[in-house]
């Protein structure tokens, strides 16, 4: 299975690669010449060595497959990578925030010594999509999350060594908003979502070109992609009153709408 690289730094050539890759290039028929690659990295701020760099290391990763088309060198978008890039489709596109009366989900594992390298990709995973540590062997997401927990026990081969349980609102013997606090990282969400809307508020409104349109989206995108992944978006009850995750998605919907079409045909002409 091949992986979104969470550990690419927002704003990285490695990162702004991969948020062009998933947003543009399937759209612009899944293949693209070096030099047009190269060119559109340009119009990130992105130098041609470090698009360089970049392209080898998302090939690395199998995101990209070299291939020759008409004697032009260029990446095609591998297909193992497609099911990765339709998932991140719907969690960025479509940020999901849990109702009150929504259901949650546990995860209860017990994974031997032996196997410690997998315990360790389990936790790291769970954390990606955005589930919180209860206790050592006991995680919780919303139960929105059940499938995709599954797949990666499945992918990691220990569905023998976890049980999932379906349940109503936690219990615990303080109010939900503490023990959330202590489940997840509140701080590093938040910090995520300040980021972003300090870094992106002034950006919302018309650009001057297709080529600053472009450039202003994927900016945006590629550092807002991450946030639906780590925020599983929990009920309000379960979040401090000043919370800003909302007022980020508002942001994120107002530059899609004004940047997206534009960025777009920007791509589509700089990659002919």
């Amino acid at each position: 299975m091949i992986l979104d690289d969470f550990d690419s730094r927002p704003g990285s050539a490695t990162s702004l690669l991969r948020t062009f890759v998933g947003s543009q290039l399937r759209q612009l028929g899944g293949w693209i010449s070096s030099a047009h690659l190269v060119r559109i990295m340009e119009a990130l701020g992105v130098p041609a060595n470090g698009a360089r760099s970049a392209i080898a290391r998302v090939k690395s990763k199998g995101l990209l497959i070299p291939e020759a088309v008409d004697g032009h060198h260029g990446y095609r978008v591998n297909e193992e990578a497609v099911p990765m890039l339709e998932s991140g489709d719907r969690r960025i596109f479509n940020f999901r925030q849990q109702r009150e009366d929504d259901q949650w989900c546990l995860i209860s594992f017990s994974i031997p010594e032996s196997r410690r390298d997998a315990r360790h990709q389990l936790r790291r995973r769970l954390g990606w999509i955005g589930c919180g540590t209860v206790a050592t062997g006991l995680w919780i997401c919303p139960a929105v999350l059940k499938d995709e927990v599954l797949v990666i026990l499945d992918d990691l081969d220990l569905r023998d060594c976890a049980t999932l349980f379906i349940a109503g609102r936690p219990e615990a013997n303080r109010p939900l908003v503490d023990a959330v606090s202590q489940w997840w990282d509140l701080d590093r969400l938040r910090n995520l979502h300040d980021r972003f809307l300090d870094q992106h508020s002034a950006q919302v409104g018309p650009a001057a070109t297709d080529s600053e349109a472009f450039a202003r989206y994927i900016l945006a995108l590629d550092q807002w992609r991450v946030i639906p992944y780590l925020d599983p978006g929990l009920p309000n009850s379960a979040l401090p009153a000043d919370w800003p995750g909302q007022a980020s998605l508002e942001l994120f919907g107002r530059l899609s709408r004004s940047l997206a079409a534009r960025a777009h045909a920007f791509a589509r002409s700089a990659a002919h």
